[in-house]
């Protein structure tokens, strides 16, 4: 056997068959699904209204994106950390990777190569427009790149055995191929809070309540005419309607009465349901609400305790599932190498630190060398 092809065989592994999958050749968050009960979820419309239009959602989505981006790593081999912490068409790789992990559950990267077969370049493609090309048996072949008309098929693995594509995923209990993002289960709560700022805007143009209705009381019985219905109709949008005529005063003609309408207190407040919305967009992307500026959360004792649950519960598990997947990717390049998240580089992460380091040293018990080996040190 070849050294390529027992790279080759290492890297796609053995030890017989393999159980098939369900195969699915579309994306289901590529179109419009149909829930019980449910509008239907469209990937690209979702992520209009919540990023582009919602503030909670992408100041959640690029706190967890900039944040596990941001977080400093360390590598075995400086080539891979070059490869990895390089920009590819003035993207980040872990902060791109990050957000469509958390928006689309699925994050493809495709490895550059030179001429030498060696990867150049990581760049993530936009996942919404990939989708797996099973095999016979189920499991991914190839993958279909899409844009308008035109497809582009790529293969897992090249001709000498490398691969061309790294696919990350979160879990899916329901899908062989694809995971499930945070988006999904945040578009109701998106949904009600885009509706809520929506209904408070409309009310603010509308002095906060129904402007009232005219009523004609004519001492004959009689009712409006068309053209008089009309013509006071065009009176009252021409001189009354808009933010620049609120408060101005009517001149009614006889027989006109205004009668004022308003909603209850209950009806116009929205604010609480508004907060609802907010703090549960905020727990479908991991964010304490505490950071979102929303009040009424006495989960964490103050900010700081917020910010390191960030670090703890959210950051670190994604931007180590990242890092993992990369270097399992690339191991056919890099054998043996680690990516890792340097956590005593963390601020967040100083006190928790400390007291590891102040323990540590207060154990007597312990030499010198045991104390580094517990601290992560040669």
């Amino acid at each position: 056997m070849s050294f390529l092809a027992t790279i080759a065989s290492a890297f796609k592994g053995g030890g017989g068959a393999r159980v098939p999958l369900a195969r699915g050749f579309v994306s289901p968050w590529a179109l419009a699904v149909e829930s019980a009960g449910a509008p239907p979820y469209e990937y690209g419309r979702s992520v209009r209204r919540a990023y582009l239009d919602n503030p909670v959602a992408q100041r959640s989505v690029r706190l967890v994106a900039e944040g596990a981006g941001s977080a400093p790593v360390q590598a075995s081999d400086p080539a891979l950390a070059a490869l990895v912490g390089a920009t590819s068409a003035g993207q980040a790789l872990v902060e791109t990777v990050a957000a469509h992990l958390l928006l689309h559950g699925n994050a493809y990267v495709q490895v550059m190569k030179d001429a030498a077969g060696q990867p150049v370049e990581l760049f993530a493609l936009r996942p919404e427009r990939v989708s797996v090309v099973a095999g016979d048996d189920g499991w991914p072949a190839a993958y279909a790149y899409r844009l308008a008309d035109r497809t582009l098929t790529i293969a897992v693995e090249d001709d000498a055995g490398w691969p061309n594509l790294i696919h990350l995923r979160h879990f899916h209990p329901a899908d062989d191929h694809y995971g499930a993002g945070a988006l999904a289960a945040a578009e109701q709560a998106v949904a009600i809070h885009n509706a809520a700022s929506a209904w408070n805007r409309a009310l603010l143009e509308n002095a906060a309540r129904p402007s009232g209705a005219l009523v004609f009381e004519g001492g004959d019985g009689a009712p409006l005419t068309g053209e008089q219905f009309e013509r006071l109709r065009g009176e009252l949008a021409a001189g009354f309607q808009g933010q620049a005529n609120a408060g101005r005063p009517m001149l009614l003609e006889g027989g006109l009465k205004w009668q004022a309408m308003a909603h209850s207190p209950a009806d116009m407040d929205f604010a609480t349901l508004k907060a609802a919305a907010a703090r549960d967009i905020a727990l479908a992307f991991g964010v304490p609400p505490m950071l979102l500026g929303l009040p009424g959360d006495n989960t964490y004792a103050n900010y700081r305790e917020a910010n390191r649950a960030l670090w703890r519960l959210t950051l670190l598990p994604l931007a180590g599932r990242i890092l993992d997947g990369l270097a399992e990717g690339l191991e056919a390049w890099f054998p043996q190498a680690t990516l890792a998240v340097d956590l005593d580089r963390v601020p967040a992460l100083a006190e928790d630190r400390e007291k590891l380091w102040a323990q540590v040293s207060a154990a007597d018990f312990l030499s010198a060398e045991e104390k580094r080996a517990l601290l992560g040190l040669a």
